[in-house]
């Protein structure tokens, strides 16, 4: 039993609730770690998949809930095998084992003194690829300091500018001062990113730092090109930006008519020559064709 989800208050939700009890709050999920897949993941930035993949664990549960969310089965917390954190170490050494260039926690902060423990324990046992967050940036710093020396790649999301646009799509009009604060802990803890170069799959796989990624919402181009800005004011070069072009509208945006279309090819480069004019260096665009159902992995409960 861990204190921490006796009131929880992990994410800025706040919820309280005892989670150890299978109360559940925002994110959906009890205490106990519910997971949807853990397998290898080839679409990822080059530097994390590789060409042997990114070995990544799809945890069950949100505390976001986006109205056009990709993932909207495990976000809610109805797809997913519980398992006890013992497995969650094994998962990782098999990951490992596989052939993963690192572990790529996806959506993890709800479970945060899980991962702690089996990231301690997997690293004693002989894991050695690096660690991924791969968050919302919808996250605690306090949380977040928990998790230095354990994370080695930070790959959070900023989604939102406009605090209107957050309620609306996300429902929290907190969420920019929320990823402003986690962005900038996150960099605290990696502030240099550090390349290892991969002869065999012939591409620099990162082993440390933070890449900050952007999806490019329909309608919302102003919105993203404020985001870029801060960024690159605040940190120049420091981080690596991942412009995203993959919004796929899905059959649950029927209630926001100006989500159910994508995002067009010139409205994109119109973004990526933005961030080129503002002097940003380090950064990863999407290629044409990705906005594609095809592209959301089958939460099967493979290698669970």
């Amino acid at each position: 039993m861990n204190s921490q989800f006796l009131s929880c208050e992990l994410c800025p939700r706040g919820c309280k609730v005892n989670r150890e009890e299978e109360n559940i709050g925002v994110c959906k999920v009890p205490a106990k770690l519910k997971v949807a897949r853990a397998a290898l993941h080839f679409w990822e930035e080059t530097c994390i998949s590789g060409k042997h993949g990114s070995g990544a664990v799809f945890l069950s549960g949100c505390s976001m809930h986006c109205v056009y969310c990709q993932n909207k089965d495990i976000a809610q917390g109805t797809i997913g095998k519980e398992i006890p954190r013992e497995r969650l170490l094994e998962i990782f050494l098999e990951l490992q084992a596989k052939g993963a260039n690192n572990i790529n926690l996806v959506t993890p902060g709800h479970y945060m003194p899980h991962i702690v423990w089996a990231v301690e324990q997997a690293r004693n046992q002989g894991l050695h690829i690096p660690i991924v967050y791969n968050t919302s940036s919808y996250e605690k710093v306090d949380t977040l300091k928990q998790l230095e020396g354990i994370v080695d790649v930070y790959l959070p999301d900023f989604k939102y500018w406009s605090s209107e646009i957050a309620a609306k799509y996300s429902y929290a009009p907190d969420y920019p001062e929320v990823a402003k604060a986690a962005i900038e802990e996150m960099v605290r803890q990696q502030p240099n990113a550090v390349f290892s170069y991969d002869e065999e799959q012939n591409v620099d796989l990162i082993q440390k730092g933070v890449i900050v990624r952007q999806l490019l919402l329909p309608g919302q181009l102003q919105d993203a090109k404020q985001i870029v800005k801060y960024l690159h004011e605040t940190y120049g070069n420091q981080i690596y930006l991942s412009l995203m072009s993959q919004y796929t509208p899905l059959a649950h945006v029927e209630k926001y008519p100006e989500l159910t279309r994508k995002v067009s090819r010139r409205t994109y480069e119109k973004y990526v020559d933005y961030a080129i004019e503002l002097g940003v260096e380090n950064g990863y665009i999407q290629e044409e064709d990705v906005a594609e159902e095809s592209f959301i992995p089958a939460f099967d409960g493979e290698g669970v």
